[in-house]
């Protein structure tokens, strides 16, 4: 039996403006129609053995994820909740921890959740020879067959080969990422791969290593797992004990360390998206190499990357540049550049900008706002809550609330009394009113929200009850 374990913990900090703390790369769609890591799952459809997968991810993601599971049919193994990030180690533990809880020993597939990967045939053989290495003990990493000298991947360096097979060999050492020279000196001498970080092994097999290399590492997983409480689908880990664990990669916690380490080489037209130059290399491409997405306009353009999401956008005479749109932030930068990207996220997080964190549509479990307008005090948003939905029973101190139903209907608890509103009708909650909104009909709710007071923080906010368990401090 094979499960997979999809680490969907990332942020994306590359693909800034698309990607958000609260809204990653790995949860929007920007390769296809589907999301990330909806793609990762599916590629593995018609794949032998394979069982429910178990999916790691930021606690802040949980409903995002359960409902994209959900709308491409596959129920989980387990969603396991990080409180906050500590790399791949960590959140490899935690699975085998809890895959071994009920005395099986599955292997592990332990793959990101923001890869493409085009030739599907190719990547299900190559998982089927890494699963005949896996059920033997060995710890397998999939090496990533070089197109190119990049400089923004980190490289192995192959080792003996294994039974004279072509396609495995032992792991000679990791290599960190190089700078241009170097890298086109790798790939020349054919002697190294891209780290793809993807792997198989047995839980028991990392449980092994992990005791191993990283005993304290594993010890407090253990615990976490321990003191961790089910909740439907989700597995809620302790803050306080998880924010003990060391932040380390399974590279630097075992396959560097272990003797049991086999790469098995991979080309199948993989790329990890981590750049806009990644997402123009993938792209469908006009006759100028311009790869364009949403309402654009070009004169003279070429090998460029352009989306636009929410207005016109026009380019004049550019060559090799990246220009993305979204509803509160435009970048734009050369080709060449795009790995700085990161460098502007860190300017935001400095200035503690809501760009850094979230779009101007924001998604709940029980659907979407999105601020068309904003000032001092007021604000207005749109509104949109999925049939039979409901917010949480709550109350503000600090502003007040206008709602205007555009579409759909409306269940309103106002203090005591609860009341229907239909299309074109309204409700006044004042401040301090106990409060609630549900969408009680068959199509989505849509409602304009005008807010007015003193503060209009989303973390005005005192919820009495709450169908999704949220505390008064998560929105």
């Amino acid at each position: 039996m094979i499960v997979p374990v999809i680490l969907a913990g990332g942020s994306g900090t590359r693909l800034w403006p698309l990607s958000r703390a609260l809204y990653p790369k790995q949860l929007i769609d920007i390769y296809n129609e589907h999301t990330m890591l909806q793609n990762t799952l599916l590629r593995l459809e018609n794949v032998d053995e394979m069982a429910a997968p178990v999916v790691v991810c930021n606690e802040a993601h949980r409903f995002m994820t359960a409902e994209q599971l959900l709308e491409i049919k596959i129920e989980p193994h387990s969603i396991i909740l990080e409180p906050m990030g500590r790399n791949t180690a960590p959140a490899i533990a935690l699975a085998a921890i809890k895959l071994l809880e009920k005395g099986e020993d599955p292997v592990m597939l332990v793959l990101p959740a923001d890869h493409v990967i085009e030739n599907l045939n190719h990547f299900h053989e190559k998982i089927s020879q890494g699963n005949d290495f896996a059920e033997k003990g060995f710890l397998i990493t999939f090496g990533i067959v070089p197109a190119s000298p990049e400089t923004g991947y980190g490289y192995i360096k192959k080792g003996q080969q294994i039974n004279d097979l072509s396609y495995a060999c032992k792991i000679e050492c990791f290599v960190e990422k190089p700078d241009e020279k170097h890298a086109r000196d790798y790939v020349l001498s054919n002697d190294y791969c891209w780290n793809s970080g993807m792997f198989m092994f047995k839980a028991s097999a990392i449980i092994d290593q992990l005791a191993q290399h990283a005993p304290d590492m594993l010890a407090l997983c253990r615990q976490v797992i321990e003191s961790g409480t089910q909740d439907l689908d989700f597995l809620r880990l302790d803050r306080e004990l998880f924010g003990k664990v060391a932040s380390d990669s399974i590279d630097y916690a075992v396959m560097e360390k272990t003797d049991k380490g086999v790469m098995v080489s991979l080309d199948a037209g993989w790329n990890d998206l981590g750049s806009f130059d990644a997402l123009w290399q993938t792209g469908d491409k006009d006759k100028d190499c311009n790869v364009l997405k949403g309402d654009i306009l070009t004169q003279d353009v070429k090998d460029s990357y352009i989306h636009a999401e929410s207005r016109l956008v026009a380019a004049v005479g550019l060559e090799k540049f990246v220009i993305v749109e979204t509803g509160d932030a435009i970048l734009v930068s050369p080709r060449d550049r795009v790995q700085d990207v990161k460098k502007i996220v860190l300017q935001l997080k400095a200035k503690k900008r809501e760009e850094s964190v979230t779009h101007r549509r924001v998604y709940r479990p029980w659907g979407n706002y999105e601020t068309i307008d904003a000032s001092l005090r007021y604000q207005v948003k749109r509104i949109t809550v999925k049939p039979g939905a409901k917010l949480s029973l709550q109350k503000h101190y600090h502003r007040a609330e206008h709602w205007t139903v555009v579409s759909g209907t409306a269940m309103v608890t106002r203090d005591d009394q609860e009341i229907m509103l239909l299309e074109n009708e309204s409700t006044y909650i004042s401040l301090g009113m106990v409060h609630r909104l549900e969408n009680p009909g068959t199509i989505p709710l849509e409602l304009i929200e005008v807010q007015s007071g003193s503060y209009l923080g989303e973390d005005d906010i005192v919820r009495f009850d709450d169908v999704y368990g949220r505390k008064e401090d998560k929105p």
